[in-house]
Order: structure tokens, then C-alpha cells, then sequence
């Protein structure tokens, strides 16, 4: 399979994946409504968010000025990202599909703020005595996967050295 497909693949199922999920959990079983169901309490459960910020809704104030620029930063870091991976097709199938990753859990946080004005969180975890008071949802996690792979499996800055 081609970078370009490798990486197409990986941002399609991610976006799919995330939308289906916020659209199953938060309409479909109506936890915006119950804002809360105990899944396999304490580590899983759903909890309703509505994050206008970043992780953690940090630099959420709710403006329209910051909806945009979280609006335009994720699309203008997506073409880079996938100008970065595409222009090399020798970084493997691994660094494709984790470039993939990350755009298409992006793309489903912003598709969010268009539709929405915030991200739709939806999943706490929660283990050992701690009570974890955050929500997020697949996107993160596809994003976080991806940077993972992606500083993991990259071997251009070994090539440098």
C-alpha cells in the first residue's frame, strides 16, 4: 500500500471511528441528556463534556475568535502533517498510518467545533482511589496514538545523526 493510501486509511477509520462514537454515546444512548452513565465503574465510565479549549480545556473561554483559531490551527498542523509523511515514502507503513491517525482524530475535533461551537467529550477513566474528573474522547486518543507512533517509528532523525 502507498504512503498517501496508508495514510488516507488511517485518518478515514480514525474519523469515522470518533464521529460514530460521539454519535452513538452522546445522541443515539442520550448521555447528553443523563450527562452520566457508569459503564464499568470506576474505570470506564461516560460523562458528558463540552470542550471549547485544549486538553483539559485549557484556552476554553467559549469566544468566537478561539473556536476559529482551534477551528484553522488543527487544519493548517494536518496539511503540514500530511505534507511531512507524504513527501517521504520510505518512513514506513507505520509513521504513515500513525500521520493518518492524528489527522483523522483532528479532523473529528474540528468538525465538532463546526457543527457544535466544542469538542464532544465523552469518556472518564478512573483507577486506584483516584477519581479522574476529566472527560475526553477517541479523537484524543487516535491523536495521541498517532504522535506516539509517530515519534516512535520516525527513523529521520536517526538518519541524521
Amino acid at each position: 500500500m502507498t504512503a498517501a493510501r496508508m495514510m488516507f486509511w488511517g485518518a478515514f477509520w480514525a474519523f469515522l471511528v470518533d464521529q460514530a462514537s460521539k454519535y452513538l454515546v452522546v445522541h443515539w444512548m442520550g448521555l447528553s441528556q443523563r450527562l452520566s452513565i457508569d459503564v464499568l465503574p470506576p474505570f470506564l465510565n461516560f460523562r458528558y463534556g463540552e470542550n471549547t479549549g485544549i486538553n483539559f480545556g485549557l484556552f476554553g473561554g467559549g469566544d468566537e475568535i478561539g473556536r476559529w483559531v482551534l477551528i484553522a490551527l488543527p487544519l493548517a498542523i494536518c496539511l503540514g502533517l500530511a505534507l511531512w509523511a507524504g513527501r517521504d515514502a520510505s518512513k514506513g507503513p507505520v509513521v504513515h498510518c500513525s500521520a493518518g491517525l492524528v489527522i483523522g482524530g483532528a479532523l473529528g475535533n474540528v468538525v465538532d467545533r463546526l457543527l457544535y461551537g466544542y469538542v464532544l467529550d465523552f469518556l472518564n477513566m478512573s483507577c486506584c482511589g483516584i477519581n479522574n474528573p476529566f472527560v475526553f474522547n477517541l479523537a484524543d486518543v487516535f491523536i495521541f496514538a498517532g504522535a506516539a507512533g509517530l515519534i516512535l517509528f520516525d527513523n529521520s532523525s536517526k538518519k541524521a545523526a
